[in-house]
């Protein structure tokens, strides 16, 4: 058993302080006691009030919030509904366990350990796609039913996402998997932002299942349901609107899951403990909001011309692979110590060192192509490409197709503060050499 530690985050450089106030403890209770209402709030207006929030707004000021609130949240202990995310994550933990494929061993942590795992996601993605297409083609699913459900699930896996949250609070303080945990002092923030680092239970590392097995996962399912909703609603037609949201979505999924050991090496996985924030936004939040814009369009896609369509196709494209480019030059040239090309040369770079598991070791810092624009320019095309397969919705709605683009610029600033003060306490001196041939966060002359 290894013991439990209080956490110093002044001496501990995998907590980052971000732009967002109130992170100590008012912050984090706010948050677990309002998400989970709005998860359902906001699959409520967009489904039945057309992404009207002044709408919803006036309701609960005629009738009482908390009123509203009760009548509105679906029914959290539908058995159909259960058997409906017993199947599927139960299926996925089996594919994460037990589909073969080479090791990969991640980035070293705070406390000198080195995760391990099996890089079969893109294995996984591809079984799960065939699965759910062969499944629904033999008739032994209804796929439109998660469009239909979709109430009866978010209001299901809030429930298993908090008894998930509360069963790792009790084993980061009586049996945490690794070194890489300790308490803040603070039972809330325990919570909130957990306590191991890397948790594993009987053999399943969970923020693997929780991030890319269950969240993610779920993104590529929901919106192919949805997708043959919206064409079951058309008379067996999918309309190009929807065409081009998914498949602009579904490029950028293959991606993720083909870089998906890149991502496990991601300040996401690195740095983020598995907690409140980590499992239930990936339980829950994902489900809810990743997928809400192509949700939307199921029952409110306008007509679009081959032509428009063909074009915010190619821009989403052209997105997508700026965003991945700058996220696989960063990681080839991490994988090759530095001695790779990037843009057709040998890329400049700052040797930084740092002291992990009391020993001082050395990184480097890349400071060459898309990484010499900005230090989180692969954030711009991410927001970018999120607008592309948000934009197939057009002037529908404001609030509900265009919902995750607001949330996911805020999510990455945010995040682009965090990782700034991450590295600051992680690299000293070398961060801020780095800072000053690389000026700007994100958007080069703004932030």
């Amino acid at each position: 058993m290894v013991e439990k530690k209080e956490v110093d985050a002044s001496a501990d450089w995998s907590i980052g302080t971000g732009c967002l106030p109130g992170r100590d403890a008012v912050g984090p209770l706010f948050l677990m006691l309002s998400t989970p209402c709005f998860s359902i709030i906001f699959y409520h207006v967009v489904t039945q009030m057309q992404g009207d929030f002044l709408a919803f707004a006036k309701l609960c000021m005629d009738q009482g919030f908390f009123n509203v609130l009760y009548t509105i949240w679906p029914d959290s202990f539908d058995p159909q509904t259960w058997k409906m995310i017993g199947a599927f994550l139960g299926f996925e933990l089996m594919l994460q366990r037990f589909f073969p494929a080479k090791k990969f061993y991640a980035t070293i942590t705070p406390k000198g350990n080195v995760p391990v795992y099996t890089a079969n996601g893109m294995q996984c993605y591809f079984v799960t796609i065939i699965t759910l297409l062969g499944l629904a083609h033999f008739g032994v699913i209804q796929p439109s039913m998660v469009y239909d459900k979709f109430g009866n699930i978010l209001a299901s896996m809030n429930i298993f996402a908090w008894v998930l949250c509360t069963i790792l609070l009790i084993k980061g303080h009586v049996a945490p998997s690794t070194t890489d945990s300790g308490s803040t002092g603070s039972w809330i923030y325990d919570f909130y932002w957990g306590m191991d680092l890397y948790p594993n239970i009987l053999g399943w590392d969970v923020k693997m299942f929780t991030n890319c097995r269950a969240g993610m996962m779920f993104w590529v399912v929901g919106i192919l349901c949805f997708a043959l909703k919206n064409q079951e609603l058309n008379g067996g037609n999918l309309q190009l609107g929807m065409a081009v949201n998914v498949g602009i979505q579904m490029v950028y999924l293959t991606k993720f899951y083909y870089w998906e050991m890149g991502y496990m090496c991601s300040m996401d996985i690195q740095h983020d403990r598995a907690g409140y924030y980590l499992c239930w936004g990936c339980l829950v939040w994902v489900p809810a909001v990743y997928t809400s814009h192509t949700f939307y369009l199921v029952e409110h896609c306008p007509d679009w011309s081959v032509s428009s369509a063909i074009t915010l196709f190619l821009c989403g494209l052209a997105c997508v692979f700026v965003n991945y480019d700058s996220d696989n030059q960063r990681y080839v040239f991490r994988q090759s110590n530095g001695q790779c090309k990037i843009w057709g040369k040998t890329p400049n770079k700052i040797v930084a060192e740092y002291t992990s598991g009391g020993q001082t070791k050395q990184s480097l810092l890349l400071l060459d192509g898309w990484w010499k624009i900005s230090r989180h320019f692969h954030y711009v095309p991410e927001i970018l490409g999120s607008l592309c397969w948000s934009l197939p919705a057009w002037n529908t709605g404001l609030v509900g197709p265009y919902f995750y683009v607001v949330y996911l610029t805020i999510l990455l600033t945010d995040r682009a503060f965090r990782d700034d003060d991450r590295c600051s306490k992680k690299y000293g001196k070398y961060w801020k050499e780095y800072c000053d041939q690389v000026p700007y966060k994100i958007v080069p002359g703004i932030v």
